[in-house]
């Protein structure tokens, strides 16, 4: 007599093939994303180390002096340290924008495999460079800029290659919830980040810099032995990204639980069948030029939405650190602890955003609200944000949530709704590149975020929190035309409920 399988085994049995490569292709993104922004995040972190106010440590020891810039790394002990800090940002954003608009044309043509492992080894390689400057004393701007150049252009074969291989296995159906979930790779990473990059800012910064670049280079590997760019490459079934009339028909037949098609009424010669099939037509399509992508409905209004929307998040990103030290006087450790809290609410914001947009059916409505409700938030926290440490920690997750909220929702779910929108008829390939110039555009905003703070800062705080209110305005406003359709939808759908209900009665 056969003994009965042990319950942990029989609850693994419990959830078909597909569902544990599904599994498998969400957790190795995850982790590959949350490594690039883990690497992003120490230089944030070490600008106040950079640049100290050296008096708080006593007399210069080697000469006695009481220079308030002898504990500073050269060449930021100037007074216009923060412009330089400034140049740092921009060398790695504004690489970064132009860089993403290219990225996803390599995306759509080069294996994804391949593309997203190469450019996280050359991204642990110049961001452990970063950090050597400090064991090899480099004192030169140039070297710190070069290195951030060359950092941000390889850092955009992540997004659009994370993206796009999730896009490739899962369907709309539960889209915004799930990509809301797995898009806290940013915050996780901007936490795990922050962390890492404390521990040793205030002996040796460097450090600070090479342990998230082995991290990052490690991850590449592992991403290079085990990621699967399309379900066909191991006989899975291919999601389900818009009905069909046909398909439509046979609801009794099918079950979108997933956004996969059910198997359970065809057998297996058929699926293998329709997975040959499909792979076949995809592999015959050409890849989206960059001018068709642009004519996608939503993709020009989000693409703006999302400029003035990553120009905040990113602002908080490179300067909140510093902000906290300055207004709150705490130590950089402690200040980089504290930033962490706005991550956290960037995850449950994330969450939350992909809930009701698939709850509503409406992204860029959802999108608005938060907007809405984060420029009022801005204004609270600057004012009070720092009167304790309850409201501080209040202040920063709502603030995250709300700031972060619609950044992750369009990146993520509306990226993808749109690279497998209905007039591409079925087209895959358009995914990277769609992504791509959302992302891409994104990017300029999160370019000129930190470059404006720098140099609204002198100025004072009071001025730059304004400059982010604007922005999140900005971005409200560019979404109006959508959120009016999509409420003309919502109207349309409640008067022919109402008909259908008269006609019975």
């Amino acid at each position: 007599m056969r003994a009965i399988p042990a319950p942990g085994i029989r609850f693994l049995r419990s959830f078909p093939r597909d569902s544990w490569y599904r599994g498998l292709i969400l957790l190795l993104t995850f982790l590959c994303y949350t490594s690039y922004h883990l690497s992003r995040k120490p230089i944030s972190i070490v600008k106040s180390e950079l640049h100290y106010n050296c008096s708080s440590r006593g007399a210069n020891p080697h000469n006695g002096s009481n220079s308030t810039t002898w504990c500073d790394w050269k060449p930021f002990d100037q007074d216009n340290y923060k412009e330089l800090f400034g140049a740092l940002d921009n060398a790695f954003l504004v690489a970064y924008a132009i860089g993403m608009y290219i990225s996803g044309i390599f995306g759509e043509r080069l294996p994804l495999r391949y593309y997203l492992s190469g450019g996280m080894l050359l991204s642990g390689l110049f961001t452990c460079l970063f950090g050597l400057g400090y064991y090899w004393e480099i004192h030169y701007l140039w070297y710190f800029v070069i290195i951030q150049v060359c950092n941000g252009l390889v850092q955009t074969t992540g997004w659009p290659s994370v993206v796009t291989c999730v896009g490739n296995w899962f369907g709309k159906g539960k889209r915004g919830f799930i990509m809301g979930i797995w898009n806290s790779h940013t915050s996780v990473g901007n936490i795990l980040g922050s962390l890492i990059a404390g521990v040793w800012v205030s002996q040796a910064w460097g450090l600070s810099f090479i342990v998230p670049g082995i991290i990052i280079a490690f991850m590449g590997v592992v991403c290079f032995l085990f990621l699967i760019e399309y379900p066909e490459d191991v006989e899975c079934s291919p999601p389900l990204h818009h009905a069909s009339s046909e398909e439509k028909g046979l609801e009794a037949e099918h079950s979108i639980g997933d956004g996969s098609l059910s198997v359970s009424s065809h057998s297996k010669e058929n699926i293998i069948d329709a997975v040959e099939s499909t792979k076949d037509s995809t592999e015959e399509r050409e890849a989206i030029s960059f001018l068709d992508a642009l004519k996608i409905p939503g993709v020009v209004e989000f693409s703006f939405c999302l400029l003035f929307a990553k120009l905040v998040s990113y602002t908080f990103l490179y300067w909140l650190p510093l902000y906290i030290v300055n207004v709150a006087h705490f130590s950089a450790k402690k200040a980089g602890d504290m930033s962490t809290l706005f991550d956290a609410g960037g995850i449950v914001g994330g969450i939350l955003a992909g809930l009701i947009s698939d709850y509503t059916g409406g992204r860029a409505t959802t999108c608005c609200v938060m907007l809405i409700l984060a420029a009022p938030m801005l204004f609270l926290y600057n004012y009070i944000g720092q009167n304790g440490f309850a409201t501080s920690v209040v202040m920063l997750i709502i603030c995250g949530g709300l700031v972060n909220g619609p950044y992750a929702l369009i990146t993520t779910a509306v990226s993808a709704d749109l690279g497998t929108h209905e007039c591409l008829q079925g087209n895959a390939k358009a995914l990277s590149t769609v992504t791509a110039i959302i992302d891409g555009t994104g990017s300029v905003g999160a370019a000129l975020g930190p470059l404006l703070a720098g140099l609204i800062s002198h100025s004072g705080w009071d001025n730059v929190f304004y400059m982010l209110i604007t922005a999140d305005i900005l971005a409200c406003l560019l979404l109006s035309r959508v959120v009016y359709k999509e409420i003309r939808g919502w109207c349309g759908c409640y008067t022919r409920k109402r008909g259908s209900l008269n006609i019975t009665f």
